[in-house]
């Protein structure tokens, strides 16, 4: 978003497709407005409920997490939001049901995997998605006014950064600015699933390739943090290929903690760019709020966090 802001062309790249679907809208401003297609979505998606012309998807533990009166009035809304016949208005519908997902069910919140009762209704589902949907669109729109007149682009990759082919980027990169998922901490793929099983997205998938992902350091033959150095080795290599000389990769990294032993995320870091031409410019340190923390329990006593900035050193004349 500082990069359209500013005139300037940028590339994203995730795994993750909710984070890609959400990156998209922020970047993608509107020319005009779309309150009427949110109203006419709330409208077919209400007729729907009360004809009952609806069938509940086979999302695992479904009763579990979500009643069903919230059941049958997100499956109707989903069903009128994959109608709308524009994919720009579409993709802000589904992200304004996104952002709704997790108040309307029995998880507790965003950073707490738990079930509680909760005494939301159906009647809630559309008001609470009508009052997003109408957020997005006005930031949307206010951002339109803003960069009008500017031709940057934003292109967001879903896709695993470790197969990534670096042909298929740019070769004039200057900045990457980036946060990897530290080893055993938070799970994108748990606390986000069920707005990607909504969505028509599997969070399988996501939970399989997901670098750092707690399961990948609990099960038989576990990953240690070498596992995540070699990674972190495979993403330099790749910016090494694409970026300017003297460009810029800004990492925030915290500290991990594996079975008891505290990892020195910052120190991997630096082993793993040193071999791809990478130097370390500036380092610093910030603490972290107790309401950002990882929601990995073991974190509790890690208060701090780094920003490390690393430049690309100058390609040798042949």
């Amino acid at each position: 978003m500082e990069a359209i802001d500013k005139g300037i062309d940028c590339w994203g790249i995730d795994l993750h497709p909710l984070a890609c679907l959400i990156t998209s809208v922020k970047t993608t401003p509107l020319s005009i407005s779309i309150e009427q297609n949110i109203a006419k979505t709330i409208g077919r998606a209400l007729v729907r409920l009360q004809n009952k012309d609806y069938l509940i998807p086979p999302i695992p533990r479904l009763d579990h997490w979500f009643e069903k009166p919230i059941q049958r009035a997100l499956t109707t809304l989903i069903r009128e939001v994959n109608n709308e016949p524009s994919k720009e208005i579409c993709d802000v519908l589904k992200v304004a049901v996104s952002s709704i997902i997790v108040r309307v069910s029995n998880q507790e919140s965003d950073t707490r995997y738990a079930a509680v009762k909760k005494t939301v209704t159906a009647e809630e589902v559309f008001a609470q998605f009508e009052k997003a949907a109408l957020a997005i669109n006005r930031a949307l729109i206010e951002r339109y006014a803003r960069t009008n007149g500017k031709n940057a682009v934003a292109k967001v990759i879903n896709q695993n950064i470790l197969n990534v082919n670096p042909n298929s980027l740019p070769k004039n990169i200057g900045l990457v600015i980036t946060s990897p998922p530290y080893p055993n901490a938070y799970e994108y793929w748990l606390y986000h699933k069920y707005r990607m099983y909504w969505l028509g997205m599997d969070p399988l998938a996501v939970k399989k390739d997901e670098i750092g992902a707690r399961p990948n350091y609990f099960k038989k033959n576990h990953q240690d943090e070498r596992d995540f150095e070699s990674q972190m080795g495979i993403c330099f290599d790749i910016l090494s290929k694409v970026m300017i000389p003297e460009g810029k990769a800004c990492f925030v990294i915290g500290r991990s903690i594996i079975h008891g032993r505290e990892i020195d995320n910052l120190a991997l870091l630096v082993r793993a760019a040193k071999p791809h031409g990478f130097t370390v410019k500036e380092i610093a340190e910030r603490e972290i709020l107790r309401t950002k923390k990882s929601f990995n329990p073991s974190y509790g006593s890690i208060s701090r966090e780094h920003l490390i900035v690393f430049s690309l050193k100058k390609k040798r004349r042949k």
